[in-house]
């Protein structure tokens, strides 16, 4: 069964209400209708009355008679009570009530993500126009980091073509999207949020390993010391937090994967050849092995799933189709579950 598959009925029983600002885009709003068709989520629709008219009339779709509903944000009276709060939550860092009125009223990342602070909605996707670094300042602007971590950061979902050798259909890359050259100690928040992605949304045991070109030592190197460290101090946290998980490292990937080559390179290492969440080095080592994975492997590849926000914020790839946001929600209701 595939991943979406797998998780649809629990996103469908909890029926979290969504924002998805971008509502000038077709894309969005044909996303939304077929959600709201579905029974999947209650959606709220960010844009003007002629942005949103004319993107269902583009997109084919109209959302009468759906759990959907549509707010202007340039007018609507609750951005008043949204840039009061984030007034309050920007004031230390120089921002005046008159900054957070034209930022809220302006900018429709910033009014979404804060309904998501106040629990006005559950859950934001956004994206398909707006790029990366607008989606993650709007939101470390208005919703912050998880408890306990300091680093935002991304994972891939891979959905494999062939279950891995030790059986896994579903493995998580990270971080592969949003932070090039993570320090031993960002790698932790990486991997500390990786897992809490990893537990909510398959529901097993994460079993993360650390990547590099060396297994325990058998190459020397700064790159490999950083990640020799990054294990060791998440070993560490996961222990004094009473995180569920297993994890090792520095580890070559056939000895993560691969349980002969594992139990050979690292034995009696609970990770080796059983490894579900792979935690990459850098940026570079993670973009381009997870592109690897699909484009020659055949897994489908879902992200990047926004980690380490305190509340579920995804982005989409600015050429998704309906169907990549529709895959998205259901990945954000669940997150938040």
């Amino acid at each position: 069964m595939k991943f979406l598959e797998t998780v649809l009925p629990k996103a469908k029983a909890a029926y979290r209400h969504l924002v998805l600002p971008e509502g000038m885009d077709p894309r969005v709003a044909k996303a939304a209708e077929m959600l709201a068709r579905d029974k999947i989520c209650k959606l709220t629709v960010l844009g003007t009355p002629e942005e949103i008219s004319e993107a269902c009339r583009q997109a084919g779709v109209s959302f009468a008679g759906l759990d959907i509903s549509t707010i202007d944000y340039t007018t609507d009276p609750i951005g008043e009570k949204l840039a009061e709060a984030l007034f309050e939550r920007r004031k230390a860092k120089g921002m005046t009530r008159e900054e957070a009125e034209t930022t809220v009223r302006s900018k429709r990342l910033y009014f979404g993500n804060m309904m998501l602070n106040l629990g006005m909605v559950d859950g934001f996707v956004a994206g398909s126009i707006a790029s990366t670094p607008d989606m993650l300042r709007s939101a470390f602007h208005c919703v912050g980091t998880s408890k306990g971590i300091k680093l935002a950061s991304s994972c891939f979902i891979m959905d494999l073509r062939e279950p891995t050798l030790s059986g896994d259909t579903v493995l998580l890359y990270a971080d592969c999207a949003v932070n090039p050259c993570p320090t031993a100690e960002e790698l932790v928040d990486i991997a500390q949020a990786t897992a809490h992605s990893y537990s909510a949304l398959v529901g097993k045991r994460p079993k993360i390993a650390f990547l590099s070109f060396s297994t325990k030592g058998s190459a020397k190197h700064d790159l490999v010391t950083k990640v020799q460290t990054a294990a060791e101090l998440t070993k560490k946290r996961f222990q004094e937090l009473g995180i569920e998980a297993d994890v090792d490292g520095e580890i070559q990937a056939d000895a993560a994967l691969v349980p002969s080559v594992g139990s050979s390179k690292a034995p009696g290492s609970a990770v080796a050849g059983h490894a579900n969440v792979l935690i990459f080095p850098d940026l570079q080592a993670g973009n381009i092995c997870y592109k690897i994975t699909e484009r020659l492997g055949g897994a489908t590849a879902y992200g990047p799933v926004l980690q380490g926000v305190a509340k579920p914020v995804n982005d989409l790839s600015r050429g998704c189709k309906p169907e990549d946001i529709y895959g998205t929600a259901i990945i954000t209701i669940c997150e938040g579950l």
